[in-house]
């Protein structure tokens, strides 16, 4: 099993910056992909970035050039670095992780429990 641990939410001003951390652990041999999600109140749970472990990165064309994701592979930990913050970025952001736990296994998808981003003046 892995298991996620997502930290780095809070309230910030219009502008400013916060770093969004995903820590797995558990049973992890590989982890072949990663993404972040955010969750509008109202609205639907919409992808922001994706990185993969060739080193791929996309991003939703309203994050672009604002938003950076990454992965350190020696701490199993995913970031998502948010810089001139919007009010439109206000939402619960979720990390999402496609884990190989065994070296001939396949990788299960695995999900954080979500962390608020809230950007106001």
């Amino acid at each position: 099993q892995v298991q996620l641990a997502e930290s780095g939410g809070g309230l910030v001003q219009p502008g400013g910056s916060l770093r969004l951390s995903c820590a797995a652990s558990g049973s992890i041999f590989r982890i072949d992909a990663m993404g972040w999600y955010r969750q509008a109140p109202g609205k639907q749970r919409e992808l922001v970035a994706t990185l993969t472990n060739g080193g791929s990165r996309t991003y939703d064309d309203s994050v672009k050039g604002r938003f950076t994701i990454s992965l350190d592979n020696a701490k199993n930990m995913v970031s998502l670095q948010m810089n001139s913050l919007k009010p439109e970025d206000t939402a619960v952001y979720y990390c999402n992780l496609h884990v190989t736990s065994t070296r001939y296994g396949t990788w299960r998808n695995y999900w954080g429990q979500g962390t608020q981003v809230t950007v106001s003046s």
